[in-house]
């Protein structure tokens, strides 16, 4: 490719608003330019990347057995009603209305589409397992789409579903597509850590996030110190330690307490005791039946609201109450008790069997409670795992201590089960006794273009993206100096006889600039083609900062698999 013909070159400049480097080379490389918020165009350069990280994750899919097809984009909304996900969705569904006026959904997963085909065939358990796959446009209406490719509304995605006769048999899918994930981001130039994270909207009992560290990521998890436990803050598991087991267990009591101590740092001064002594509870609506839910906890804990939908079987439902849903209850901030109020339901969390005695739980005007222990004053609807874990807790065995860590999330693999099998009629094959079974599902994602961004993100220096080879735009950059275009010509054809692919600026600028957007572009290997070089070509690698002089042979070697 001549870059003069090039269409999408390099431009300077700091892009305002954006503080992921990956935004800022790519769009000044010349790989992608912003259409409207979260949609891109992707540039010659930016697809031909692109395109290279779609053909390594086909090749892995196809080498485990996937068989890739594709959906439509539009999906009947009257499949999503019958998964009853119009009502649970986390990002808000795009629709649209055709001329007949029937109403169809803007894909953003395709769970329901694909469990839609399959029961449209008689299955057999003589057919299991099999995996199909596709890339495709997902479209999600993200609240705040920023940060150039790692947050957008308009998408590839690589999507697989499986379909197995049961949960044993599933295993073996689950972890042989696990496999598949990690060898595709090694060959990406990414080592993703396999983080236990929340099936949210998606549904089923368990799925694993793909991660790949970095500053900049939106995912928090939590580590073992030997790596042997990682985990998502949406569903991380700690120990939850006894705060005063020898202390004698006292009588109930209300004691005056002065109007101005409602929050927790206010108990902590009044009392002069650290906040794990206190009880705290933090108000939520659900957002569908308006019922308010309230989190009860130890006082130097947090609800994890995450954990907490799913304790209430309310996922995606949950946001904090209102001013107007407290007083619903007969109560304001600060003020909440730990009982009582009628027509809210109370969840637990396990620490409240850790401490002894504790202060609070029945705030009034000038009064509150002391010498609260669950179990003899007051009880929740039940107890759960409803805290966020935080760095420096102990794992759960409490052998180790949490370490947080900071990563972009690159991939998923979940376990479905029958949440949409049971769920949408005639989703079921015909087993070895002759008897119609649900089909048990699991499914797998990877975006592209978050991908791209990630590697980006870990392979740029202060010149410009360093491009690893197996997803590099091209092979070579060739720069031809100081009346050299008749001798580049004839490189750059041996080169693409040879087969190589291979980029030649073949522009008539100064050499600091041609040097400058080679950085930018971050093509692995640049050659340079100037009359000072006695006949042979200056070999550079970007990730170096040393140059040699090679025969054009030697340098087909060199490049050659």
């Amino acid at each position: 490719m001549r870059y003069s013909k090039l269409f999408g070159k390099t431009t300077h400049g700091e892009l305002k608003d954006s503080r992921f480097i990956s935004h800022q080379l790519l769009t000044k490389g010349g790989f992608v330019r912003e259409s409207t918020a979260g949609r891109y165009y992707f540039l010659p350069l930016g697809w031909r990347v692109h395109e290279k990280i779609r053909a390594i994750i086909k090749e892995e899919m196809d080498r485990v057995g996937g068989q890739e097809m594709i959906t439509p984009l539009l999906h009947p909304i009257s499949l999503w009603k019958e998964t009853r996900r119009t009502e649970s969705v986390g990002f808000e569904l795009m629709t649209v209305k055709d001329r007949s006026d029937a109403q169809f959904v803007l894909g953003g997963t395709a769970e329901e589409m694909f469990v839609d085909l399959v029961r449209k065939f008689k299955i057999s358990y003589r057919d299991l397992p099999f995996t199909v796959y596709q890339f495709s446009t997902k479209f999600r209406d993200e609240l705040r789409a920023r940060g150039g490719l790692l947050r957008v509304r308009e998408f590839v995605m690589k999507d697989a579903y499986s379909f197995d006769r049961d949960a044993s048999d599933f295993q073996q899918t689950y972890h042989t597509l696990a496999e598949a994930y990690h060898r595709i981001f090694r060959r990406l130039g990414l080592e993703a850590a396999q983080v236990e994270a929340d099936n949210g909207y998606i549904g089923g009992e368990y799925c694993h996030e793909f991660i790949v560290e970095s500053e900049v990521g939106e995912s928090r998890y939590l580590e073992s110190a030997d790596g042997s436990y990682r985990a998502h803050e949406d569903v991380a598991k700690f120990r939850r330690e006894p705060i005063n087991p020898d202390e004698e267990i006292k009588p109930f009591q209300i004691i005056p307490q002065p109007e101005w101590v409602k929050t927790m740092e206010d108990n902590v001064k009044h009392y002069g005791l650290p906040a794990s002594r206190f009880l705290k509870n933090v108000v939520y609506r659900n957002v569908q039946t308006g019922e308010i839910v309230i989190g009860t906890i130890r006082g130097d804990l947090e609800v994890n609201k995450i954990k907490l939908e799913h304790a209430v079987d309310a996922v995606g439902q949950l946001e904090e109450a209102t001013d107007a849903d407290l007083a619903r209850i007969g109560t304001q901030r600060g003020w909440v008790h730990s009982w009582g109020h009628q027509g809210a339901r109370y969840i637990g969390d396990l620490s409240l069997t850790t401490v002894r005695n504790f202060i609070g739980g029945q705030k009034e005007a000038e009064t509150d409670s002391i010498n609260v222990n669950y179990g003899r004053d007051f009880e929740c609807e039940k107890l759960a795992d409803i805290a966020m874990a935080q760095p420096g807790y102990l794992t759960e065995d409490g052998r180790q201590t949490l370490i947080e860590k900071r990563g972009i999330e690159v991939g998923n693999i979940f376990q479905l089960g029958y949440h949409y099998s049971a769920r949408m009629e005639g989703a079921v094959f015909v087993d070895q006794d002759g008897k119609e079974k649900p089909l048990y599902m699991g499914c797998y994602g990877i975006g592209l273009g978050r991908t791209l961004a990630a590697i980006v993100e870990k392979y740029h220096d202060d010149r410009g993206i360093c491009w690893p080879e197996a997803v590099a735009p091209f092979q070579v950059h060739l720069i031809s100096l100081g009346g050299s275009d008749q001798k580049a010509e004839a490189v750059y054809r041996h080169l693409t006889d040879a087969g190589l692919s291979v980029l030649w600026d073949d522009r008539a600028d100064s050499p600091g600039v041609k040097f400058a957007d080679a950085d930018l572009v971050g093509i692995p290997v640049r050659l340079v083609v100037s009359e000072r070089n006695k006949g042979k070509l200056e070999w550079k690698r970007r990730d170096s900062r040393t140059a040699e002089l090679l025969e054009l042979d030697a340098v087909v070697e060199r490049l050659r698999p």
